[in-house]
């Protein structure tokens, strides 16, 4: 699966991590669709985290499409409202 964080890097995570970012997600979708902005932070923070830290980056050289592309870093509560909403953005 390879996952891009918007302004950042695209990241291969291995197919038996997508239950985990699915969970991590899910917390941020949680929060947000609960209008608990003082959590959005750290759950978001969690969800790029896990990438950065579980993923491997993909080489400027190699071309790959994204499965999943992630909002920037700097997104904020309102945005995250318009982009965790339902079912996400990472398929099931």
């Amino acid at each position: 699966m390879i996952v891009r964080i918007s302004g950042e890097d695209q990241y291969r995570l291995a197919d038996d991590q997508a239950a985990r970012l699915n969970e991590l997600e899910r917390a941020v979708i949680d929060v947000v669709e609960g209008g608990k902005e003082d959590g959005f932070a750290q759950a978001f923070a969690s969800l790029l985290d896990y990438v950065r830290e579980n993923g491997t980056p993909v080489g400027d050289d190699e071309l790959e499409s994204s499965d999943v592309i992630l909002p920037p870093a700097d997104l904020t509560f309102a945005e995250a409202g318009e982009e965790f909403t339902g079912e996400g953005l990472i398929p099931d």
